[in-house]
């Protein structure tokens, strides 16, 4: 499939990169506003029952990913015009996902210049060895490697891990404001926790938080991890890597039901957002449907996304992903011992 710019494609994204107010607050309004009454009304069937809870939280979860898309829109500048509008709206809505969001506006900016590109991984990106590679690691950096891949720790501890505990420091080379909001989104969510379990007691709360959390979380890196992880992605070395086929290659487009496009701000049409990342969400769809060469691309549906569960290994004379069973037609590659010469009088 080639993507050059022949059915002018690059004029028909133009108009819609630029945010439109009331858009973006409406989409505050009705995504905001309902995540606090149920909240509130998860708090209230606690004295129903606990299953009543449990389908509220679920319900809940559903609009706290697309508070995340919000998040998501003004790390990329494309939620507001205005700078200080997107990092004030990042900020308070990194609080409630739990997400630093000068940290993660880093992090994410890099996984769009490099999405795809071999000799510039491990940077916003899930850590994706290819055939050599592991063929020439160690025994427990493979191991390292299977259950880092598998669907418990990706979706399971993943979670739990990089919400609560991996955004909660600085990176290493991070600059004085990257730092300072990340202490101001850690006190935000530490104050509003205590405020909560002093209100309510902690049972309540973690009753109400937890498994909303959870699964928000675990649909948020599913997403991630499904949009680039199918058979035929993009991956090429540095000296062939093109950002234009990185993006409309290694990017699919996630056909979902219209409730769930909704539920996750649009994000299924992913290879517009890496293709022009100053979109935002509400416009994303609509940039599909203006051209057809913007439609010819990867399409995965809930089905055939599960597929990808099973590609974990990156195959760069196939290009394709492989599963770990595939690897029985590769040879282990022993590297040379250096043995040195040693004088003898």
């Amino acid at each position: 499939m080639k993507h050059e710019d022949k059915g002018g494609w690059r004029k028909d994204i133009a108009p819609f990169e630029r945010p439109h107010m009331k858009h973006s607050v409406w989409q505050i309004i009705n995504t905001v506003g309902p995540f606090f009454v149920l909240w509130y009304f998860a708090f209230l069937s606690l004295s129903v029952s606990i299953w009543l809870t449990f389908v509220i939280d679920l319900i809940a979860a559903g609009f706290l990913i697309r508070i995340f898309i919000i998040f998501h829109d003004c790390c990329h500048k494309s939620f507001f015009k205005n700078k200080l509008a997107n990092e004030i709206v990042g900020t308070l809505t990194g609080i409630l996902t739990f997400v630093p969001y000068h940290q993660w506006r880093h992090t994410h900016s890099v996984h769009h210049a490099s999405s795809g590109n071999l000799d510039k991984r491990g940077v916003g990106d899930i850590w994706t060895l290819t055939v050599d590679e592991y063929m020439e690691a160690s025994w427990l950096k493979r191991m390292t490697y299977r259950l880092y891949r598998s669907p418990f720790v990706m979706f399971i501890v993943g979670p739990i891990f990089i919400f609560l505990i991996d955004y909660r420091f600085n990176r290493r080379k991070a600059g004085m404001k990257e730092r300072i909001n990340t202490y101001i989104t850690n006190i935000g969510i530490v104050g509003s926790i205590a405020l909560l379990c002093w209100g309510m007691g902690w049972q309540s709360f973690l009753l109400i938080q937890g498994p909303m959390f959870f699964f928000s979380g675990m649909a948020g890196i599913w997403l991630f991890y499904v949009q680039h992880n199918y058979e035929e992605t993009y991956y090429e070395n540095d000296a062939e890597w093109d950002y234009v086929k990185a993006a409309m290659h290694g990017s699919s487009f996630y056909n979902l039901p219209r409730v769930l496009h909704w539920i996750t701000g649009n994000i299924g049409y992913h290879h517009i957002h890496h293709l022009s990342p100053r979109v935002p969400n509400y416009n994303l769809q609509k940039v599909h449907n203006k051209n057809a060469a913007l439609r010819n691309v990867q399409t995965i549906t809930l089905k055939t996304s599960l597929e990808s569960l099973k590609f974990r290994i990156w195959n760069e004379e196939s290009k394709k992903f492989i599963q770990f069973k595939d690897l029985k037609q590769f040879r282990v590659k022993v590297k040379p011992r250096i043995i040195k010469a040693v004088d003898v009088e």
